[in-house]
């Protein structure tokens, strides 16, 4: 599909698909930026796309006890027991800063930094890594010169399993939330809760809606929030879940900052760190 996009719309530069299962589409905007940051190109598309053409597989997920019984998608909550397939389509247009404004585009955030690593081996190919993760999340800080405490918000994977959820905000929270004070939580929501999970397409798909909650001032609430999960202690950790359409926190002279996680089914995560666009 991207080759035929690229015959069709005779663009030249770096042209492929990536497969990293769940994280597919953040990792191809992390390519993507590379490729911007290393001069092969000076303007990407980028996206994801999932439909679900064929049975088999909501079979097997279904067997592997991966999918939620009530077809809601409950990020964070103790009622979290699995995810919902959803179809969709997402695409960005990323550029230099500078070029953008040179052009008089709308600009809706900028890519601050992205980072990518690998689980490695753990109990079962489909389990989360927390070390790993937050390794990648200290890098993505470390790359974007942003102190990860100035962030106010995550997108998080978020899929609503009793294992992934907990793994993810204690990663979060052990990154995020070690220099931050008692008083500035970090916000984390997932779009999941709304649309379902894309699959190869999610990471695009939070990726827009951070873009769009920066742009717009505005941090939605997660939907089918209604008790926390007791495996994650989102006090120690400094976070917590907007129930209700949320003002962005003031952040005095501070730009706004989000970050965006995705992870894969076989352990490649991935993360891309957006700020407000100048004035």
């Amino acid at each position: 599909a991207a080759n035929r996009l690229s015959y069709l719309f005779d663009i030249h530069g770096p042209s492929f698909a990536v497969d990293t299962a769940c994280s597919s589409s953040l990792v191809a905007t992390h390519l993507a930026c590379q490729s911007i940051w290393n001069g092969e190109c000076e303007m990407a598309l980028t996206g994801g796309v999932n439909l679900i053409l064929r049975p088999e597989g909501t079979i097997g997920f279904s067997k592997a006890s991966m999918l939620a019984p009530d077809g809601r998608c409950k990020s964070f909550d103790a009622r979290a027991n699995g995810y919902v397939r959803s179809e969709g389509a997402g695409v960005v247009v990323l550029k230099p800063l500078s070029k953008a404004l040179a052009d008089g585009d709308p600009i809706y955030a900028v890519v601050r930094g992205t980072a990518v690593n690998q689980d490695g081996r753990t109990t079962g190919i489909s389990l989360p890594n927390r070390v790993a993760q937050e390794a990648m999340l200290r890098e993505a800080y470390r790359q974007a010169g942003v102190a990860p405490e100035q962030v106010q918000y995550i997108e998080a994977h978020g899929t609503g399993t009793p294992v992934g959820d907990p793994i993810e905000l204690k990663a979060i929270g052990n990154v995020l939330g070690r220099d931050r004070a008692a008083e500035n939580t970090c916000i984390v929501g997932s779009v999941k809760t709304n649309i379902g999970h894309l699959e190869a397409a999610s990471g695009v798909a939070g990726l827009i809606k951070a873009a769009l909650s920066i742009k717009h001032g505005q941090i939605p609430p997660n939907l089918h929030f209604e008790t926390p999960n007791p495996d994650i202690p989102f006090e120690d950790l400094k976070l917590r879940v907007p129930t209700v359409m949320e003002q962005w926190p003031d952040t005095g002279a501070a730009p706004r900052l989000a970050g965006v996680n995705s992870f894969g089914f076989g352990g490649t995560n991935a993360h891309v760190i957006l700020e407000a666009a100048p004035d």
